[in-house]
Parts: C-alpha cells; sequence; structure tokens
C-alpha cells in the first residue's frame, strides 16, 4: 500500500467557514427569499454559466458582479464581496494543515478561484508561504470538477494519485480524484473532517473529534 503523503484541499467552506451560510447572510441582509443567490448560481441557466465562467477565469469578477446582480435585481457593485461578507478562515482546519505539514506530509491548495479583484477571497492567507503547492482555477482555465484540473494539481504536489488525500465540501469536487486514484473525504465540519483526515493519512492532528 503506498503511504499517504499528501493532502489537497479546498479552500472555501475548508479553511473558510461555511459559503453556503455566507450566501444566506447575503440573502437576509439583501431582502431577498432565503436560497436566492445560491439558486441563481446553481440552478439558473445563466447564473450557473456565469459562475463557471468566473472560475475559469472567463470573465473578471466585475463581470460576473454585473451579470449575476442582473439575475437578482440588486446592485452590481462589489457584489462578490458583499456575498462572502461573513467569510472567515477556519482556525481548526488551518491549524490541522499547518501541523499536518509539520509531521512532513505535503499539502496543497486546489480552489476554484473568483478571481482576484476587486475582491480578493485569498487576502490574508498568505497561501504560497504556508502551502506546497496552490492551484488557483482561474490560472489554467479550468475548474473543479474537471478532471485536467485535479492532473495538474498532482504535477504540482509531486506525487501519485494513491499517495494523496483531497478534501472538498462540494459533493461532486469528489468522484473526478476518486477516478484517478485519489482520496477523498466530504468536508463537514471541522473535528469530523479532521477526525478522517487523523485515519487516511495515519497522524495526529489538533481538533479532531
Amino acid at each position: 500500500m503506498t503511504p499517504r503523503t499528501g493532502l489537497i484541499l479546498d479552500f472555501g467552506g475548508v479553511l473558510t467557514t461555511s459559503v453556503a451560510a455566507c450566501a444566506l447572510g447575503f440573502d437576509r441582509r439583501a431582502g431577498l427569499p432565503e436560497g436566492t443567490f445560491l439558486k441563481a448560481i446553481t440552478k439558473d441557466p445563466v447564473g450557473v454559466a456565469l459562475y463557471a465562467d468566473l472560475e475559469r477565469g472567463a470573465i473578471t469578477q466585475a463581470e460576473w458582479n454585473e451579470g449575476t446582480a442582473a439575475l437578482l435585481g440588486v446592485d452590481g457593485a462589489d457584489l462578490l464581496a458583499r456575498v462572502l461578507e461573513d467569510l472567515h478562515p477556519e482556525p481548526t482546519m488551518i491549524a490541522a494543515a499547518r501541523a499536518a505539514r509539520a509531521a512532513g506530509i505535503t499539502v496543497g491548495i486546489l480552489s476554484n478561484s473568483l478571481g482576484a479583484g476587486p475582491y480578493d477571497p485569498y487576502d490574508g492567507y498568505d497561501l504560497t508561504a504556508n502551502y506546497d503547492a496552490v492551484l488557483l482555477s482561474d490560472v489554467h482555465k479550468l475548474r473543479k470538477p474537471e478532471p485536467e484540473i485535479y492532473a495538474i494539481m498532482l504535477d504540482l504536489m509531486k506525487l501519485p494519485p494513491r499517495a494523496c488525500v483531497f478534501v472538498d465540501d462540494t459533493p461532486r469536487n469528489l468522484p473526478p480524484a476518486e477516478a484517478l486514484g485519489i482520496t477523498t473525504i466530504l468536508a463537514t465540519t471541522p473535528a469530523a473532517t479532521i477526525a478522517h483526515l487523523e485515519s487516511r493519512l495515519n497522524i495526529s492532528l489538533p481538533g479532531a473529534a
């Protein structure tokens, strides 16, 4: 059995607090029915296409703000920043990732990007200093769950698939990784996720359930 020496982490919803909870908070602040924003980016064909284009870097964040605001019937100024106003670092997961790296695990970030401006969701996380490999989807014009992005991530990790564990909070992002032989974990609560990591990586981590 290949030892698992690599950990690939999603960003939003894994190293941060819940993105879905942020979206609900935005709905309330904007006076929209609960679930409006998530429905717009996951169910409305125009909204789905706009979000996919943003993640692939095919449109700018400003273009996404304008197009999505039109669907929602709200002001487009700094829309993404307003949606993610309640998004904060998840300290327990960040500490676990730091501990895994200190234990000799190669730790990387695989994130569907939302653009770097005018709002930068990665600001303050210092990803390049704190992780061994960082892949932001817009740089490669791909997005999860497109299979090619996982192969690129493995190249950056310099590890074979069976040596890696991938954590993501979106179920549809896991099967392409599994197809390559990567062990996957669906992120739920930080404590439960860390407990799964301890089992898969065979190391002790702070914050486990």
